[in-house]
C-alpha cells in the first residue's frame, strides 16, 4: 500500500496545511520541550509520540526508575587538529541545536556525569573520519555528545554502537556557516540492548549536513534524528537503513524544521522486516513555517517485508505555513517481493532464493553508496548478507 502526496511551487496558499496523519505537527508532543525530566509526564502509551514504543522494554527509562549503573567503553579517534573535551553540563555549548522533546532524552540530559564536546575547527578540511565507538559492557548508562564543526570546516564522523546494555543519550550536531558534514550512526548492538537517542541538528547559512543511520540490533531502538536551520541556504539529506528481525523493535522518529528561508531537505529511509513479531516504526514530520519562503523538501519511506509475522507503522507527516515554497511531498509504501522482478531474474536462470537476495540488496543499495566510508560499507553489506541467509 503507497500513501503520497505532492505540492508544486504556487499550489498552496498561506497556511495551507497537507497532514498524512490524525494530528499535525505542532501537536505530537504531549510536553513542550525542557532539560528538566520533571516538566514531562510519565508516559502510559496512548501519547502520539508513545503509543507505537512498547514502554515495558525500555527497562525504566521512561519513567525514572533506570539507574546510572552500567559501564560503556568508549573510544574517539580524531585526525590531528580536532579537540575533545570533556567538560560539565553548564558549558555553553552543550544545548545550542536542541532541547529534550520527550521524557527519555530528558532523563538522559539530566543523569550525565560529564559531557563530551568534539570540536572541528574552522576551514579544516578533514581527510579521516572521525571515528566513536560505544561499546556497553552492560547495565544502564546516560550520555551526551556535542560534535561542533565550525565554519567552512569539512568532516566525516562515525558513531559506532556495539555491544549490550541499557542507553540512554544525546547527541548535538552544531554545523556552522558554509560547513559540510556527515554523519554514520551504526546500531550494531546484542540482540537484548535498548537504546534511545534524541539527534539534533543546527544548520548554518549555506551548511550541509548529511546523516546515515543504520539499524540492525538491539532488543529495542528508538530514534529521534531532528534538524532545524541556523540561516538560509542550508541543506540537510537524511538517509536511514534498517533490518529488523523476529521479536525486535526499530523505530524512528524524524522532524525537520524548516525555519529559515531557503533551506532543502530530502529524507529517505528504507527498512527490510523478517520473523514473527518483527516491528519497525518510522515517523517523518517535516513543518515549513511561515518565515521558510523558498523551502525545497521531500520525504520517503519504503519497507519490504520478508517473511509473515512482521508490522510496520510509517506515517509521513508534512504541515505547511507558508505558500511560498519550491516543493514539498511525502510517501511512504510498504509490500512483499516485487514479482515481476523476481520472475525477470528467474527467467534468466538465477535460483529463487538468489534472486530474492538480489532484490533485497538492490533495495539497499542506494542507501548504503550513501556512507562515503569504504570499511563501513562492506561491514554492512556483509551485515546485510548474514541477515538473508536467515529469510531468503
Amino acid at each position: 500500500m503507497a500513501e503520497a502526496q505532492n505540492i508544486p511551487a504556487g499550489s498552496t496558499t498561506a497556511g495551507a496545511i497537507a497532514v498524512a496523519a490524525e494530528s499535525t505537527v505542532a501537536t505530537r508532543m504531549s510536553a513542550p520541550p525542557s532539560f528538566d525530566v520533571a516538566d514531562f509526564p510519565v508516559p502510559h502509551g496512548r501519547e502520539e509520540e508513545w503509543r507505537f514504543t512498547p514502554l515495558a522494554r525500555l527497562r525504566g527509562l521512561h519513567d525514572g526508575t533506570a539507574v546510572a549503573n552500567g559501564t560503556m567503553k568508549a573510544q574517539i579517534d580524531a585526525p590531528e587538529g580536532v579537540t575533545v573535551e570533556s567538560v560539565e553540563r553548564g558549558d555553553a555549548r552543550i544545548g545550542k541545536a536542541g532541547t529534550p522533546v520527550d521524557r527519555v532524552a530528558a532523563q538522559a540530559f539530566s543523569s550525565f556525569a560529564k559531557a563530551t564536546v568534539v570540536t572541528v575547527p574552522k576551514e579544516a578540511v578533514l581527510t579521516e573520519p572521525v571515528r566513536v565507538s560505544l561499546h556497553g559492557e552492560g547495565g544502564t548508562t546516560f550520555g551526551h555528545t556535542v560534535f561542533d564543526v565550525q565554519a567552512f570546516a569539512e568532516a566525516v564522523i562515525v558513531i559506532d554502537h556495539t555491544g549490550d546494555g541499557v542507553r540512554a543519550a544525546n547527541v548535538e550536531f552544531v554545523v556552522g556557516d558554509g560547513a559540510k558534514l556527515t554523519v554514520v550512526s551504526v546500531q550494531d548492538w546484542d540482540d537484548t540492548a535498548v537504546h534511545c537517542s534524541q539527534h539534533n541538528a543546527l544548520i548554518g547559512r549555506d551548511a550541509t549536513f548529511k546523516s546515515i543511520v543504520v539499524t540492525f540490533g538491539g532488543d529495542v531502538v528508538r530514534l529521534h534524528p531532528r534538524i532545524s536551520y541556523a540561516g538560509p541556504g542550508g541543506e540537510a539529506e537524511l538517509f536511514g537503513l534498517y533490518f529488523t528481525d523476529a521479536g525486535q523493535h526499530q523505530e524512528h522518529r524524524l522532524l525537520v524544521t524548516h525555519d529559515a528561508p531557503h533551506c532543502k531537505s530530502n529524507v529517505v529511509y528504507k527498512g527490510a522486516l523478517q520473523g514473527q513479531d518483527a516491528h519497525a516504526v518510522w515517523i517523518g514530520d517535516v513543518l515549513i513555517e511561515k518565515t521558510a519562503e523558498g523551502t525545497d523538501t521531500y520525504e520517503m519511506n519504503r519497507n519490504l517485508v520478508l517473511t509473515d509475522g512482521a508490522r510496520v507503522d510509517s506515517v509521513p507527516n508534512l504541515e505547511i505555513e507558508t505558500g511560498e515554497i519550491v516543493g514539498a511531498g511525502h510517501a511512504s509504501a510498504t509490500g512483499r517481493f516485487d514479482d515481476e522482478q523476481l520472475f525477470y531474474l528467474q527467467a534468466r536462470g538465477i535460483p529463487a532464493d538468489e534472486a530474492r537476495r538480489l532484490v533485497v540488496r538492490g533495495f539497499f543499495a542506494e542507501l548504503v553508496q550513501q556512507i562515503g566510508v569504504p570499511d563501513i560499507e562492506e561491514r554492512l553489506l556483509t551485515k546485510i548478507e548474514t541477515e538473508l541467509q536467515g529469510s531468503v
